[in-house]
């Protein structure tokens, strides 16, 4: 089966352990069951936004009732590497990265192939390579500096849980049979084929997060898909531990659902709360001032919505015996200004302590320095215990009404704010389109779900006629201004590193995503086709 693939991709020696006829063979078996209900799921969610933009609420299914007040059911019991749950860290799979959180002190490491990478062919196949070294133990990295890395002894390291891309998202460089291949389908099967029996190996794996996900019957797909490699591959079903990140506004009304339909592979769920940001502003776009958040860097946990959203997973995941982990805290460290650095520390422990006084069983972290403040918050509340999953929460009872108080968050849009917006998106963009998914700006890390914020609130503003509370209506006009302004601060800010074609393109690609009359889905994908 693996002539019927065509890879368009540049070549390199070692590729060729990773896209084996046993991963093209893999890849094409999924392509075979599946592409067809993937493209009907896509389109399924058309139709959800179509009716939300004609004034429609989300709700709780009628028709999974059943499943919701089932109190019999559970997921499968916690697998081996992830019992203790309590810090996790999140970042790309480029060499030095892999080796980093590896060592970090972090009980897992979610190894990006989504948010914080970029999908260059050359970044998507050298990090499945990079993981099957790390596996291997065989990899190292030596910095431009002279500055040696290399692994821990093998009791010490993360567990390595990967991030897939999207069901949104296609895979160029793959084409089967003529049509390009899922990107989702596609890091899994490289993944399973190359390394799946290596994490096996280490009674540690293999383990994945979900993302993007709106519908349970998303996650009954990958379902399916982890049955297909597991039988495939002849492992036992069950094998594969997944967690789900709800990061849309729809899943949140699917949370029981969602756990249902992996239960034999489920290993949780995750607040992903810059996404979930950008999912409700996506599908209110439309919708005026009721369903409108104050400027990004205002909007808090604590808020009504926020809370309502939190509560509502750290409960589901535990009456079902499901891990509920925590989100990033977008602030990060650093060595060279101890104010900042100060402020970031306080920051990142104010949120952990906050979500492990929740139930959280754990939470995520973008940089090492930070393992050690993420640990001491939750080593408060666990103390010898592992996790939380004891923890029921019956004091919550959150209703569709209040996960939709997004009107309740406190906060403003002020011209900082818009400001900020555009020069973050701007920064953002000209990194992601040189190859790099997670960049450090303005002292919080920054990946593609919060430069999404950035752009679709803009949108919205325009789109329905905001005000800016110290300053004139949020009109294309004054965009357009500001983006020059703001790209003149950046030029002087960068000096001789101003890259005046990347930023074009930044420029470029900015204005079709924010100022288009239409709205794009995800800016990802009008960016992807501008790579090579």
């Amino acid at each position: 089966m693996a002539e019927r693939v065509q890879i368009t991709g540049p070549a390199d020696e070692r590729y060729v352990e990773i896209l084996s006829p046993k991963a093209l063979e893999l890849l094409v078996l999924l392509h075979e069951a599946l592409a067809d209900r993937r493209a009907e799921l896509l389109a399924a969610r058309r139709s959800r936004q179509a009716q939300l933009s004609a004034g429609a609420l989300l709700d709780f299914l009628p028709e999974t009732a059943h499943i919701r007040e089932d109190a019999s059911w559970r997921v499968a019991p916690p697998a081996a590497g992830l019992v203790d749950r309590r810090v996790e860290i999140t970042g790309p799979t480029d060499r030095k990265m892999t080796i980093n959180a590896l060592n970090s002190g972090a009980k897992v490491w979610l190894a990006d192939f989504e948010d914080a990478n970029t999908p260059l062919w050359e970044n998507m196949i050298e990090g499945q390579l990079n993981l099957k070294d790390a596996l291997d133990r065989t990899i190292d990295f030596t910095s431009p500096e002279g500055k040696s890395y290399a692994l821990n002894p093998a009791d010490t390291l993360a567990t390595i849980v990967v991030r897939p891309r999207g069901w949104h998202l296609d895979e160029k460089h793959l084409l089967i049979d003529g049509r390009r291949a899922s990107g989702s389908l596609t890091d899994f099967a490289l993944y399973m084929a190359a390394s799946a029996q290596r994490q096996l190996d280490t009674d540690r794996g293999p383990y994945f997060y979900l993302a993007k996900m709106e519908s349970h019957l998303e996650a009954r797909m990958w379902n399916d898909a982890f049955n297909i490699a597991q039988d495939y591959l002849g492992i036992p079903r069950g094998t594969i531990r997944a967690t789900v990140l709800i990061e849309t506004i729809p899943a949140a009304f699917e949370m029981d659902e969602i756990l249902y339909e992996l239960r034999e592979h489920s290993a949780g769920l995750n607040a992903g709360r810059w996404d979930y940001l950008f999912s409700v502003i996506k599908k209110f776009r439309t919708r005026g001032r009721e369903f409108m958040l104050p400027e990004r860097n205002a909007v808090a946990m604590t808020a009504p919505a926020m809370r309502a959203y939190t509560d509502l997973l750290v409960q589901t995941c535990h009456k079902r015996g499901a891990f509920a982990m925590g989100g990033m805290a977008a602030f990060i460290p650093s060595r060279r200004d101890a104010a900042v650095n100060e402020v970031a520390l306080a920051k990142v422990r104010e949120d952990k302590t906050r979500e492990a006084g929740d139930g959280f069983d754990g939470s995520w972290v973008a940089h090492p320095d930070l393992v050690p403040v993420c640990a001491e918050a939750f080593d408060e509340v666990l103390g010898a215990a592992p996790n939380q999953l004891s923890r029921q929460r019956p004091d919550v009872a959150v209703t569709a009404g209040e996960l939709l108080a997004f009107a309740k968050t406190p906060g403003g849009v002020t011209e900082a704010g818009l400001r900020n917006n555009i020069s973050v998106a701007l920064q953002y963009l000209a990194s992601w389109l040189s190859g790099t998914g997670a960049v450090a700006i303005f002292n919080l890390m920054e990946d593609a779900a919060t430069a999404e914020i950035s752009r679709s609130q803009i949108w919205q503003w325009i789109h329905n006629d905001v005000i800016l509370d110290d300053g004139p209506l949020v009109t294309k006009d004054v965009v357009e201004r500001m983006i020059d302004e703001e790209l003149v601060k950046i030029r002087e800010l960068a000096g001789d590193d101003f890259d005046p074609d990347r930023y074009g393109q930044a420029v470029a690609l900015f204005t079709e995503v924010a100022l288009a009359d239409s709205f794009a889905e995800f800016l990802t994908l009008p960016a992807y086709e501008r790579m090579p």
